[in-house]
């Protein structure tokens, strides 16, 4: 067995006036080489674990050893970030410089390794994560994926033994993700580093080595994926999640299809549903095939060859949409997907007038938001927008306060802006006795979200749109969120959102429209969007997983219809293809 080098025992830490601790006595070892992730649902005292691991806060008791070291003065501190780097969830906030190479040195520098030395680490670091291309270019001019890469760069040119990887996905579009994961797992494996990933992707960490579950800062569950994830009503009641596979293979037991224990991936369930015997009277309708539901609804939104150019003549110069089109009609729930980068918060933000672009035209209601005369304040207390980082929409000293700013700046009299404030909040599952007096800097990361929502709504708007609602939030919280949205769409609100999850979108969405280097690539019904799956897999996004396993089946010669890909329809076409099974139903 190979020996430690992290040791936390009976470890704690507590924020000033905090009334718990946020990590409370955890005790856990993490052997050389080994890839850990660490699960847990907002709040649940990950974050703070990790910070610790990196120096960042020092336990108020307990003891940390980490690479060997103690961290107790500064300098101890400073030897564990040698040895132990950090991957924070949003590379805006990790890289300091203008220029990808300067920003890879940065460490180095502070370090005071030599100048020939600092060269070749920095060269080897971008060349290990693929950025040697982009070594003179400059990050805010890069996707979202690529910052992450730079960040990871950065951090290897210290040449840890250990790097911590806190929820360094969370925000990068699928391919983006699954890129970044693949290079720290190559890390891992390839050059040894000790990876510790924590992560609210389950499939993410079902191809870690061990799990840690997480909650209220005290480790509730530990051992092997399959171990963690076989305890499902355990993992489901600490606000987590098991992988979309274990999911179905639970509807199909419930059915009478005899399967192994413990498959998680779409290849371990399509192989083990291949050596089951079938029939062969199988058929059903695709609902791919469908046609579009009939509407005599109008369109609210109305785009028309919108073109956008950012830092037009300069040699920063990028097209962010081509001649971009589409209608929204009243009363439907419409996705935008896309990469990162590929146009989408710059569409969005044409939507209520935030951004004026010519050539093309934007129209709401049957407006010209282009038009001299336009009145744009009217046009945004009809068109809603909720940006993708809440903390960026929140800025008064109560919740109270900030959910009034807008009907405020409407002119309304008091006791009507108090009565659309606790509305709103109440809308958004808030109770408002509970925040009215609290500063929304205070919240959770998912509080924070209904907060900015209830701004919107409380000015009335009969569209809202959202940029990436549920990104960042733990699997409890993300469900909260879409039925939270759904909720409101269902009152009659007209919704757009941005997303990256391909399952959110697919179980919302009414529409999809798919942009790819700011041209709309695909639109259509999530079904017929999904047939597209290799397509959209090379322009940087997926599909759901058991659209995947959908696909794997029909080509193993099983009669699946296309244009499936919820858990129950695939559950269904699965039993509906097997000659022996029991009685169940999905």
């Amino acid at each position: 067995m190979k020996k430690a080098i992290i040791e936390a025992r009976n470890v704690s830490f507590s924020y000033e006036g905090a009334p718990t601790p946020a990590v409370d006595g955890v005790s856990l070892t993490v052997r050389e080489g080994e890839f850990l992730a660490i699960l847990g649902r907002n709040g649940s005292g990950k974050s703070t674990f990790a910070k610790m691991l990196n120096a960042l806060q020092l336990p108020s008791s307990g003891e940390l050893i980490v690479n060997g070291i103690k961290p107790v003065t500064e300098d101890d501190c400073y030897e564990v970030r040698k040895s132990c780097g950090m991957v924070f969830q949003n590379p805006d906030n990790q890289i300091v410089t203008t220029i990808v190479e300067e920003d890879c040195a940065f460490g180095l520098e502070n370090l005071g390794v030599d100048p020939a030395e600092i060269r070749r680490r920095v060269d080897d670091a971008l060349f290990s994560v693929g950025m040697s291309d982009y070594a003179q270019a400059s990050p805010s001019m890069l996707s979202g994926g690529q910052k992450q890469r730079v960040a990871v760069a950065g951090v290897l040119a210290m040449r840890p033994r250990i790097i911590v990887f806190d929820e360094s996905t969370a925000m990068l579009d699928p391919i983006g993700r699954r890129d970044v994961f693949s290079l720290a797992r190559r890390l891992n494996v390839e050059e040894g580093i000790t990876v510790v990933w924590i992560t609210h992707f389950m499939e993410e960490a079902a191809l870690a080595d061990r799990l840690v579950v997480m909650d209220k800062g005290r480790i509730a569950l530990e051992g092997a994926p399959r171990e963690v994830f076989a305890q499902a009503d355990r993992v489901l009641s600490l606000g987590l999640d098991v992988p979309e596979m274990m999911k179905l293979a639970g509807e199909l037991r419930r059915a009478g299809v005899k399967l192994p224990e413990g498959l998680m991936t779409v290849n371990e369930m399509a192989v083990a549903l291949g050596k089951l015997p079938r029939t062969k009277c199988f058929a059903a309708s695709n609902p791919a095939d469908a046609e579009p539901e009939a509407s005599d609804r109008r369109p609210v939104i109305e785009v028309n060859k919108l073109t956008h150019v950012y830092m037009p003549g300069t040699p920063f110069e990028a097209r962010a949409l081509n001649e971009v089109s589409l209608a929204i009609d009243e009363g439907r729930f419409v996705g935008i997907i896309g990469h990162t980068g590929s146009g989408k918060s710059t569409l969005i933000s044409h939507l209520n007038g935030l951004e004026k672009s010519e050539p093309g035209q934007v129209r709401v209601n049957g407006v010209d938001l282009g038009e001299k005369d336009t009145d744009l304040i009217a046009v945004r207390r009809a068109v809603g927008l909720v940006f993708q980082y809440p903390e960026y929409q929140l800025f008064e000293e109560t919740v109270a306060r900030d959910v009034a700013f807008g009907p405020t700046n409407l002119g309304l009299d008091e006791s009507e802006i108090k009565a659309r404030v606790q509305w709103a909040l109440e809308q958004v599952g808030l109770d408002p006795d509970e925040v009215w007096e609290k500063s929304p800097f205070e919240l959770s990361g998912g509080q924070k979200r209904r907060v900015a929502i209830a701004g919107v709504l409380a000015m009335k708007p009969s569209v809202l749109i959202l940029d990436e609602p549920a990104a960042g939030l733990d699997p409890a919280g993300r469900r909260n969120m879409l039925n939270l949205i759904r909720g409101i769409h269902d009152a009659g609100t007209t919704v757009v959102m941005v997303s990256h999850s391909m399952d959110d979108v697919g179980r919302c969405c009414d529409e999809l429209y798919v942009l790819s280097k700011g041209e709309i690539a695909y639109s259509g019904t999530p079904a017929q969007v999904f047939l597209h799956d290799r397509r959209l897999h090379e322009i940087g996004l997926d599909v759901p997983e058991c659209a995947k396993l959908a696909r794997r089946l029909r080509e193993a010669g099983f009669n699946m219809p296309e244009g499936i890909y919820r858990t129950e329809d695939v559950c269904a076409a699965i039993v509906g293809n097997l000659s022996e099974r029991g009685a169940g139903e999905c």
